[in-house]
């Protein structure tokens, strides 16, 4: 048998041991809250991950709304500079062939040298031309002993035919071999003539005034006759004072460029130094295989600083279509429906726009039509974007801020 004890250590009486024990609706009592209290325990814990898993899906379906910076297209006050690469030509140049075969006796310029028309170049030693000039020459001095001999023979005939000493049959024999002759010695003064115009072209000289751009010869050089099979260009004389440069201009900006527009050149051996050039013409022509077409500018060199040959970076100024509005370039969509831009409507969802391309600056386009000025334009779409998608629009101190700095880069 146990026996409990008091709190002295002493042995409890029964009475004592009756009034200790805990009493039955105490104990009901106790485990009512004790159940309430798991109750509650739990039913917090449910609504607490039922708020949380509402959170979650607010935070998710506000993750799945893209945002995106809208950007407002503008009219360009003045239109963006084109610059494109150029070729500098001489305003004249002219190659120098020889006329004759022969050997160079002598030149009398290098490159680099002013002449003026008519100044001698160089002198050409022809000795077969010599010859031919000898033989012919002596032909025509044969032609002409003949001519004079059938012309006194024609005189006598004609004077015994006047007392019937000779037949008409003869004296007109007599005449006529008389004129074969006469042309025979024609064609020998001719051949000297010719003969001795060949011998002028012995001497090259300048066809107008320039510098010597080329000298391709020297002393005992062979030197063959013409353009053409082994002929070679001795010299090349080019007009500096004056220069043509050649640029390929794009098709869709060949209205803006008309005859007379103004263009700056700048070359790499004067850094920071222009130079003013005029369109003088074009090709009126577009090339099938760059899509551009060649114009033509005079530029002065009275200095002679520019060069023939060398490479040019042509600036033009563009005038600005009023009518047309300007997007950053990073805002194109190209895809199999074409070139778009992607705006945003009143309710905040998204509408694709087909548009056509006045001008590329390379930052920002000009749009010809497709889009109006009050439409919000999306500035570098995301992948995935349809038409109808609901958006957010950042907030508008990033979204102004971007293509600003674009168009001002532009």
């Amino acid at each position: 048998m146990i026996q409990r004890l008091s709190l002295e250590g002493l042995p409890m009486s029964d009475n004592q041991q009756l009034s200790a024990a805990p009493s039955p609706q105490r104990l009901r009592l106790v485990g009512i809250i004790a159940v309430i209290v798991v109750v509650a325990v739990v039913i917090l814990g449910i609504a607490t991950r039922i708020s949380d898993a509402k959170q979650l899906k607010t935070w998710t379906d506000a993750q799945s709304v893209p945002t995106v910076n809208v950007v407002s297209p503008e009219s360009s006050a003045t239109g963006a500079p084109l610059e494109l690469p150029g070729r500098i030509e001489a305003y004249a140049r002219a190659p120098i062939y020889a006329r004759i075969d022969g050997y160079l006796k002598s030149w009398n310029v290098d490159i680099g040298t002013q002449v003026k028309s008519g100044q001698l170049l160089a002198t050409i030693e022809t000795p077969d031309l010599d010859q031919q000039l000898l033989q012919a020459r002596a032909d025509l001095a044969s032609a002409q002993a003949n001519e004079s001999l059938a012309s006194t023979t024609a005189k006598r005939w004609q004077s015994m035919l006047k007392s019937d000493s000779v037949s008409k049959q003869e004296v007109d024999e007599k005449t006529g071999d008389f004129t074969a002759k006469q042309a025979m010695a024609n064609a020998a003064r001719a051949n000297v003539e010719r003969i001795n115009a060949m011998k002028n072209y012995t001497r090259i000289v300048a066809p107008f005034d320039g510098v010597i751009t080329a000298r391709n010869t020297d002393v005992g050089a062979l030197i063959n006759a013409g353009s053409g099979g082994n002929g070679q260009a001795l010299f090349e004389v080019s007009d500096v004072r004056k220069l043509r440069v050649y640029v390929q201009v794009p098709q869709s900006y060949v209205p803006s460029i008309p005859t007379g527009a103004v263009a700056t050149l700048t070359v790499p051996e004067y850094p920071g130094r222009t130079f003013n050039a005029k369109v003088e013409s074009s090709a009126q022509a577009v090339s099938a295989a760059s899509g551009s077409t060649l114009v033509q500018l005079a530029v002065d060199n009275a200095d002679g600083k520019l060069m023939p040959g060398s490479f040019a970076n042509v600036r033009f100024d563009i005038a600005a279509d009023k009518a047309a509005l300007r997007v950053p370039a990073s805002a194109l969509v190209f895809d199999d429906n074409g070139t778009r831009l992607a705006t945003i409507g009143a309710d905040d969802r998204v509408k694709f726009k087909t548009i056509t391309i006045l001008h590329d600056y390379g930052k920002s386009v000009e749009i010809a039509s497709g889009i109006a000025a009050g439409d919000r334009v999306i500035d570098s779409p995301p992948d995935g974007l349809n038409d109808g998608d609901h958006v957010r629009i950042a907030p508008s101190d990033a979204s102004s801020n971007a293509p600003a700095k674009d168009h001002a880069k532009a």
